[in-house]
């Protein structure tokens, strides 16, 4: 017997590495590895919508969850609980407004930021105003809305 020889386990072994390398096949051009995309996710805000806009089956009166919920709430502020009281009004009429005051360091680096922007602004040939630089500036740094009431 001969070192050419090959032996069926040798052969089997060999139409098997055959068959798995044939299902490895690159993408043809243009082609997705995942044509429906990523699966789309539920966030934790939509879950609770959900949830509280179902109707309470153990309520006699069929209301949804969140009713149940707005007057238990309701049912504590009116107690006097103070926490509760303040949940409400910060639902119903929205939280206060914070005032933020600078300090001399950080105002200058705002401003330094306000003023890049226009400068870049101006040299792309689309100037902008000092109000409009420091709207852009906000969407990053929302204290930075304090320049426009000083």
């Amino acid at each position: 017997m001969s070192n050419q020889q090959v032996t069926d386990k040798q052969r089997e072994s060999s139409e098997g590495a055959d068959k798995r390398l044939s299902n490895l096949k690159p993408f043809k051009p243009g082609q997705s590895g995942n044509p429906k995309g990523r699966p789309k996710s539920v966030t934790l805000s939509e879950a609770y919508r959900t949830m509280l806009a179902a109707v309470d089956e153990t309520d006699p009166e069929k209301r949804t969850r969140a009713e149940i919920l707005a007057e238990q709430l309701y049912a504590k502020a009116k107690t006097g609980d103070v926490s509760a009281l303040k949940e409400i009004a910060d639902r119903v009429e929205g939280k206060p407004r914070q005032t933020l005051a600078f300090t001399s360091e950080k105002r200058e680096q705002w401003e330094q930021a306000v003023a890049g922007i226009m400068r870049d602004a101006e040299q792309a040939g689309e100037p902008c105003s000092r109000e409009e630089a420091i709207a852009a500036l906000s969407l990053f740094k929302p204290e930075v809305r304090g320049l426009l009431n000083e």
